[in-house]
């Protein structure tokens, strides 16, 4: 495997985080949820999805998004993007930041989501075969293209810095905080308000999601469907929800002296070139993402405490990426797939994972995996399951793979 080019070490500093998902509004919330399964909501989301194979999802509970943002504000955006303008609040609350007082200029925003406002596209395309063409909203395009969720953040926060949108399918929130790393180690901005965003309750995506064996058909038991690393996973559940970081240059991080988290080490990033939909068996891929962000960042595999492992409750990937894991940072990191409690968030996985990532660090306190009854003895790895376990935790590791081939690993440290 060719050796990946080494750039001067740099680490952003993560002094904000913010959290909308299945297991709860908030990162204290979610956070909670995730360290004591039980007392988690995670009510599955039916009523649009009947008489589908997989006839449920999760969905965020509690909150009422119009009451949060206003009635104004949220006509104009989809419903991913309520979940990241909500999530966004949160990380720069979370942060010391007053959106009124800092050089917007220099605040930037980059957000991944795998399919935008796809539900949205399918009540329009509704409207547009049973109503007619007068009947479809004029605010399709605006409201529900990928980049939204960026471009409603950065209205609500008045960042006039850099706005992105990433879509590299599941990795999308990943590669967006490694985006946001990248700048700022450039200098192109001071503060990166990043992650992602999903919000996809429609049923051609579910329908689809069916034939391609992708989704738990366990209906008779939604809660325990996600059983990631489990000898009887079936597929994963999907989710929704948002995670956010406030990331900063470390300079402007010390020089108003905020509190900070953990810190952003390396980035890497790969394509399989391999299936549209399969990922490499060999993980070679994914080996290279995670070779190149352990290179980026500078640290050593055995340094490597804890693995939020991409983890999606298939067969065939939890195998994969476990051999992976086991092949580059050996048998001693814990490892844990938090999808069991939030569903598979799609491009918001990645940003609500880093999150969870970061929380870990510390807390120094990895999450169980939920709903491991029975693990797979062929799976390689430590992975943590029934109750968390504490941990002393220099540097944890992210990864992500995407459909299409699409691989992103992020190194964070204390």
């Amino acid at each position: 495997m060719t050796a990946p080019y080494r750039l001067p070490p740099f680490a952003a500093a993560v002094t904000g985080v913010g959290l909308v998902t299945s297991a709860g509004v908030g990162a204290e919330a979610t956070w909670r949820a995730l360290n004591d399964p039980a007392t988690a909501p995670c009510v599955p989301h039916r009523d649009e999805l009947q008489g589908l194979p997989c006839d449920f999802m999760y969905s965020v509970t509690g909150l009422d998004t119009r009451a949060v943002l206003g009635v104004a504000a949220h006509r104009l955006m989809d419903r991913f993007s309520h979940l990241a303008v909500i999530a966004a609040r949160e990380a720069v609350a979370d942060a010391g930041l007053d959106p009124a007082v800092w050089d917007s200029g220099r605040v930037a925003v980059v957000i991944g989501s795998a399919h935008g406002g796809l539900p949205f596209y399918d009540e329009q395309h509704i409207a547009l075969t049973e109503r007619g063409a007068r009947r479809v909203s004029p605010k399709l395009a605006p409201l529900a293209v990928v980049n939204g969720a960026a471009s409603s953040v950065a209205t609500d926060l008045g960042a006039r810095g850099p706005s992105q949108a990433v879509s590299t399918a599941c990795s999308s929130g990943t590669v967006a905080i490694g985006t946001a790393h990248q700048m700022l180690r450039t200098g192109a901005c001071d503060i990166v308000v990043a992650g992602g965003a999903e919000s996809v309750c429609s049923r051609l995506l579910i329908a689809s999601a069916c034939r391609l064996k992708a989704v738990s058909t366990r209906i008779d038991d939604p809660r325990a469907a996600c059983r990631p690393f489990d000898t009887h996973r079936d597929g994963f559940v999907i989710g929704e929800g948002a995670g956010l970081l406030v990331m900063e240059r470390p300079e402007h991080a010390r020089a108003r002296g905020a509190a900070v988290r953990a810190h952003v080490a390396g980035y890497g990033s790969s394509s399989d070139a391999y299936s549209a939909v399969a990922p490499d068996p060999d993980g070679l891929g994914i080996e290279r993402a995670l070779r190149t962000a352990l290179a980026d960042a500078g640290i050593a595999a055995a340094d490597i405490g804890h693995v939020n492992a991409h983890g999606t409750s298939t067969v065939s990937n939890d195998l994969i990426e476990t051999v992976m894991l086991r092949r580059v940072l050996g048998e001693h990191p814990l490892v844990t797939s938090t999808k069991a409690m939030t569903g598979h968030t799609l491009g918001a996985a990645g940003g609500i994972e880093t999150a969870l990532t970061v929380l870990a660090l510390q807390h120094q306190l990895v999450p169980p995996t939920a709903n491991l009854d029975a693990p797979d003895p062929d799976i390689p790895v430590d992975v943590v399951s029934k109750e968390a376990r504490p941990a002393a935790l220099a540097a944890a590791v992210k990864t992500s793979l995407g459909f299409g081939g699409h691989n992103a690993a992020l190194v964070l440290t204390r």
